[in-house]
């Protein structure tokens, strides 16, 4: 695994490429953008992620799933906020602890996960990738398309498609 310095030349970089998110889903990325939500390392490939930014004022949605925390206005759009934890059936944060949103694109549109905290631009090498396990029930089985063997544990790689379909 290698940390690239600038996260945010790294996103540009590989936009710049021309490449888009549509490519085929379960197409393996070299490059992730890394995140923590509880104790989990996660990542998503960095050709999905618009942007991601610290905690923004979010207007919540009456009668809205659990996991839809409400909607943010960001410069003009407004985006769907998920709750990671939520998602993944994890403890609800803190109430002192401001959620990071990671920006990041779908079919539908534009959407923001909540995370906790945003980790670096990583590279990582291919051959380290495990698909997830048959055993693995759930909803981790639905939300994780697998996991990169790292020097200090797994980083474990979203399926968007399915993180942001709502139940």
């Amino acid at each position: 695994m290698r940390s690239l310095q600038n996260p945010a030349a790294s996103y540009r970089r590989v936009l710049a490429m021309g490449r888009t998110f549509a490519e085929p889903a379960m197409r393996l990325s070299d490059t992730y953008c890394t995140f923590r939500v509880d104790q989990l390392y996660l990542g998503v490939d960095v050709l999905q992620v618009q942007e991601v930014i610290h905690s923004l004022q979010m207007t919540r949605v009456p009668l809205a799933l659990r996991t839809v925390r409400g909607l943010i206005n960001l410069r003009g759009q407004i985006l769907t906020a998920i709750d990671l934890r939520r998602r993944l059936n994890l403890a609800d944060r803190p109430v002192d602890q401001l959620p990071m949103n990671v920006v990041i694109r779908t079919e539908t549109g534009p959407m923001s996960l909540l995370v906790d905290d945003i980790g670096d631009v990583v590279e990582v090498d291919e051959s380290t990738f495990e698909p997830r396990p048959r055993t693995l029930k759930g909803v981790a089985s639905e939300m994780i398309n697998g996991a990169f063997k790292l020097k200090n544990g797994f980083l474990l790689i979203l399926h968007i498609d399915n993180v942001v379909r709502p139940d």
